[in-house]
């Protein structure tokens, strides 16, 4: 069985670690309604999706 070669130090080993960090959602506005949304999903105000619509809203809200 493989075995290290040496003690890893807690500074070495906690560096490698901090690395895991949470990344901030990729925010971009809309070309249709210009309201701000996820980027590569489908626009919660409008329902448009590339150009093209995929969910109709109801105007009675």
């Amino acid at each position: 069985m493989a075995l290290p070669k040496g003690k890893i130090s807690k500074a070495r080993k906690r560096s490698r670690r901090a690395n895991w960090k949470l990344s901030l959602p990729a925010i971009v506005t809309c070309p249709q309604c210009h309201k701000k949304m996820l980027a590569h999903r489908v626009c919660k105000n409008c329902g448009y999706y590339n150009g093209v619509q995929v969910v109709v809203h109801d105007e009675e809200k």
